[in-house]
């Protein structure tokens, strides 16, 4: 069930050659020398930034899932916000779907930054996403974190949390992509991330720019449940093509054209517009009633300009 590889054993010496040479060019060798030792240990005790400084945690048993520090800032700008986070026990029957959620980049649309979003019987949902693990006063950036420059963490969150913060204080298109995963494949989908979050609380790792980010770490949650049902390719390397990948694989609903489903995906307006609202996850989902009227032909869809907007 485990067998899948993951990406850093598909990486040849000669890219990991290249990658510390270039880290030492943007990091400085008098740094890195000075601080090796703190530098090359990952830690979970460091001046973690006030969003970072809280590690999720969860207790599983053979039907319940209680998650410790699922988190839900109130954001006030993109700097300022207010922190608060919660536990939540949930009985594992009562997941019923996994939607993956892509933010690319505004500098370039080939890079972007991905999430899950576990949806639940009564209509709420936990997202999960993989981040860089910032201390405080710290910048991300991709030649760092190819140097052992940042921890890796997983966020568990309010979708608000989220989305929000980046549909509203950075200025980031937002896409909620409807899995084909039944209830059975989202419940063991969650059990094996609650698991990996546990074991970054208890033994913490480097974030890598290539080979242990965001995506990678989807790619081999969705592969230790069957294996190689993802190769790894280009289109993981540069995550901005993740959901048309995802896509061509049969993982996302492809009865209807791509660009349809992206422009179902888009969130950004409803987000907008029930930014304040209890039924936030369900309302931003709302464009999904066109799938089903798109694939039988109906006139009366709207094109796909007017459903982003």
């Amino acid at each position: 069930m485990f067998s899948a590889k993951p990406i850093r054993d598909y990486i040849p010496w000669c890219t990991w050659s290249v990658c510390i040479a270039l880290s030492f060019m943007f990091t400085g060798c008098s740094s890195l020398q000075s601080n090796w030792q703190e530098r090359f240990t990952a830690s979970n005790q460091r001046e973690w930034a006030p969003e970072m400084a809280t590690l999720p945690f969860a207790t599983i048993d053979d039907s319940q899932v209680s998650i410790h520090n699922i988190r839900n800032l109130n954001y006030v700008s993109d700097e300022e916000f207010v922190t608060r986070h919660y536990d939540r026990t949930i009985d594992i029957a009562d997941i019923q779907s996994v939607d993956f959620i892509v933010v690319p980049f505004k500098q370039t649309g080939a890079l972007a930054h991905t999430m899950i979003s576990f949806g639940m019987r009564d209509g709420t949902y936990v997202a999960v996403s993989v981040e860089v693990r910032k201390e405080v006063g710290e910048r991300y950036s991709p030649f760092s974190g190819l140097a052992r420059k940042y921890e890796l963490a997983y966020v568990v969150a309010d979708e608000k949390d989220l989305i929000r913060v980046r549909t509203a204080h950075r200025d980031a298109d937002v896409y909620v992509y409807p899995s084909i995963a039944d209830a059975q494949q989202a419940q063991q989908l969650f059990v094996d991330v609650m698991q990996r979050v546990n074991e970054l609380a208890n033994d913490p790792e480097f974030y890598h720019t290539i080979s242990n980010n965001c995506t990678t770490n989807l790619i081999e949650h969705v592969n230790n449940l069957s294996p190689d049902r993802i190769p790894y390719g280009w289109r993981v390397l540069l995550p901005g093509f993740s959901a048309q990948y995802a896509y061509d694989l049969g993982l996302l609903d492809n009865r209807i054209p791509f660009e349809d489903l992206q422009a179902i995906a888009y969130v950004n307006d409803l987000a907008d517009q029930h930014f304040d609202d209890p039924a936030f996850s369900r309302l931003i989902r709302a464009k999904r009633r066109h799938v089903d009227r798109i694939v039988s032909g109906q006139n009366n869809v709207p094109d796909s300009t007017t459903l982003r907007r």
